[in-house]
């Protein structure tokens, strides 16, 4: 018999070291409801070292609240038991959760939309984002521990060999028109290292952009971020990605911009166009986001997305109930990762499918969304990553997962299947400290292109009147 009482026998690694370093990259100056992105965006990046010389990463969105928040909690963290993860993270729960970090309503993400949506201005602090970053890196070393990967740690294990990805496009302003620390592209003109870089805000231009995605990473489905120009010439940007590639799923996201009526007018008989419709309308009249997109779908027969009205348990229940919402994109990030596969696994018993909801982020992010979507059980459609903005210029591990044929291979590395390189790491800290805010201000950058421009939930943000 096994003695249950040795504890060489029962106890796992311990965790002897808890870093938090705060990091930033590159980003173009793509423009959404909320305004354009600025030339950098930050994360924060938690490293756990365990007594086997193990170490294990997480990420989460930037921010100095969350920053501060994950800082509170390396005494809960150091010298407990990797096996005993659960038991740690929900000490975590209860400690932020006595400080009255609660979670939002609405996954903000910058700084515009925060004080319009009377939000904290320290965006995206939820009680989610701070135990994913300990949640992914306490799995990655339980996982290399085990010799497993992390999704086969994941509701009922490992589901699939790879998972689709989507190309996730922009509108892009002239970062010509700014003394902003853009970059430059890079490579020949038609290629995407270059194209990401340089203005597009026409069909042709976003077609264009669809192309290069496709010749670089096989790309089999498209998003467009939406909420910028007048709604007719958003769903002609999507006709001409159709037009491209006459079998893709392509999809718009314009963040509720616009009214029931807009939306039913343009997307009403366009479902050889539209897979799905992401958050196409969203709060009005008195009738909350979840009413109004039931509406919607009702109307046009079209599927629904969110990452807006189905945020949390609660909001998903009164969804569901109101029928206005087939696919929840659950991000790991504000989720947990294994909040996101029971979410999954949920879809998967109701009928519905399963995607997930990105920001900028680094590859650390990559591979917690490739581990949470391989197990995800039952259907789920090509999820949403960032990582095409930053891929090529951007990494914090040594060999970032990549994006073949419109997939990314689950590892069969233990854990999350990637190390940290510390020396790039080090350099996204120094750029961090060199250009870092307390919160990602869109209208900023804007303004370069409108001078005066505020924020409005409810008109696109470039579209000429």
């Amino acid at each position: 018999m096994v003695d249950a009482t040795n504890s060489n026998v029962t106890n796992t690694p311990v965790i002897t070291r808890m870093r938090v370093i705060p990091v930033a990259g590159r980003d173009s100056m793509l423009l959404n409801l909320c305004g354009a992105h600025a030339p950098f965006f930050t994360r924060n990046l938690v490293l756990l070292e365990d007594s086997a010389g193990r170490t294990g990463m997480g990420e989460v969105p930037g921010g100095a609240g969350i920053l501060r928040a994950l800082e509170n909690v390396v005494a809960l963290v150091e010298g407990t038991q990797v096996g005993r993860y659960n038991r740690t993270l929900q000490s975590l729960r209860t400690s932020i959760a006595n400080k009255n970090v609660s979670g939002q309503q609405y996954q903000v993400t910058s700084a515009a939309e925060a004080a319009v949506l009377k939000q904290p201005h320290e965006i995206n602090l939820r009680l989610e984002n701070v135990v994913t970053a300990v949640e992914a890196a306490l799995l990655d070393l339980l996982g290399q521990h085990l010799g497993v990967p992390v999704c086969e740690l994941l509701g009922t294990g490992q589901q699939r060999d790879q998972v689709p990805m989507l190309a996730y496009l922009f509108y892009v302003g002239d970062r010509n028109k700014t003394d902003l620390d853009y970059l430059p592209g890079k490579g020949a003109s038609d290629d995407w290292y270059h194209l990401r870089c340089e203005e597009a805000l026409t069909p042709d231009a976003i077609a264009d952009h669809a192309a290069a995605c496709v010749a670089r990473y096989g790309f089999k489905d498209f998003k467009l971020k939406g909420g910028v120009m007048r709604g007719e010439d958003e769903m002609a940007a999507v006709a001409a990605i159709k037009a491209r590639f006459p079998d893709a799923r392509v999809t718009l996201d314009p963040n509720g911009a616009w009214s029931l009526r807009e939306a039913v007018d343009l997307c009403r008989g366009k479902n050889q166009l539209l897979a799905y419709a992401e958050d196409p309308c969203g709060p009005e009249d008195g009738y909350s986001g979840r009413e109004i997109m039931a509406e919607f779908r009702r109307a046009t027969g079209i599927a629904t997305a969110t990452n807006m009205v189905a945020t949390d348990w609660r909001q998903m229940a009164h969804s569901h109930l109101l029928g206005a919402v087939d696919i929840p994109l659950a991000d790991p990030h504000f989720w947990t990762m294994q909040g996101s596969v029971r979410l999954a696994q949920l879809c998967a018993d109701w009928g519905l499918t399963w995607g997930s909801h990105s920001n900028n982020h680094f590859d650390v992010s990559l591979a917690m969304f490739t581990h949470a979507a391989a197990a995800a059980p039952g259907q789920i459609t090509a999820i949403d990553t960032h990582w095409i903005w930053q891929e090529g210029q951007e990494r914090l591990t040594v060999e970032p997962p990549r994006i073949i044929k419109g997939c990314v291979a689950v590892p069969d590395a233990p854990g999350l299947g990637i190390a940290p390189d510390m020396e790039r790491i080090e350099a996204a800290h120094a750029l961090y400290k060199q250009v870092a805010t307390t919160a990602r201000d869109d209208a900023m950058a804007m303004r370069y292109l409108v001078p005066g421009w505020t924020y409005n939930p409810k008109k696109p943000s470039f579209a000429k009147d």
